[in-house]
């Protein structure tokens, strides 16, 4: 047994057995591997490993490894995402987790239209309004998430996603983690047939087990799979 694959059944392990002592079954909470500068065949050991989701952060990155990764597996892009290159994955990705803009929806809903698709978007959220990451407020959520309904026919608007402040004390971003989910429930409650909050994206290597034991239904995790990233790496 590999490294990739030690690590990600001990993973499984762990969220499972976390979200159980939450009340919860360990399959309501995926497991997405974060694939930031690995390579095609890192990617291809993970799946077999069985990793279904796979999360990229840069359109350039899916682009190179799309067709170089041989395994069957679900793309989704989950970093910032600027509107002029949203035609090169809209076809590639099955979710945009970024989506932090009426502009950028209505790029996605532009594309996804020549395709003939209705692409699944989550809108990200920056509870702790850091000036360093991207997303947008609590209380502007809400509005967002009417507006895109309204403008955008060719979009699907399925939960939110929220990275928390990195703190050495996991239990200290607990409450953006609970806020978030508050939000999540409130906004949940909107009835439109594109809505359909599935999914509530938070947590990652570092804070994976507050995020679902606060109600996170994805955790991204890629350092705690792969290893620490080596940048210099070519892809």
């Amino acid at each position: 047994m590999g490294a990739i694959q030690e690590n990600i059944q001990r993973i499984v392990e762990e969220k499972n057995k976390i979200a159980e002592a939450a009340g919860r079954a360990g399959s309501e909470v995926l497991l997405m591997a974060v694939t930031k500068t690995r390579t095609p065949e890192e990617i291809d050991e993970a799946i077999d490993a069985g990793i279904t989701d796979i999360g990229e952060n840069k359109v350039q990155e899916v682009m190179d490894k799309f067709d170089r990764v041989t395994r069957p597996v679900r793309w989704h892009l989950i970093g910032h995402l600027q509107t002029n290159k949203v035609k090169y994955i809209i076809d590639k990705v099955c979710m945009i987790h970024s989506v932090d803009s009426l502009k950028l929806a209505q790029e996605i809903d532009k594309r996804a239209a020549q395709h003939q698709l209705t692409m699944d978007i989550l809108i990200q959220v920056n509870a702790a309004q850091e000036e360093s990451k991207f997303g947008i407020t609590v209380d502007e959520t809400r509005q967002l998430i009417l507006d895109i309904l309204e403008q955008c026919p060719n979009v699907r608007i399925c939960g939110l996603m929220h990275i928390a402040p990195f703190a050495e004390e996991t239990e200290e971003v607990r409450p953006y983690f609970r806020q978030v989910k508050e939000l999540y429930d409130q906004c949940a409650q909107i009835s439109h047939p594109h809505l359909e909050f599935r999914y509530l994206s938070m947590g990652m290597s570092h804070d994976f087990g507050v995020a679902i034991e606060e109600g996170s239904t994805v955790i991204r995790v890629g350092t705690s799979i792969f290893g620490e990233r080596d940048y210099s790496k070519k892809q």
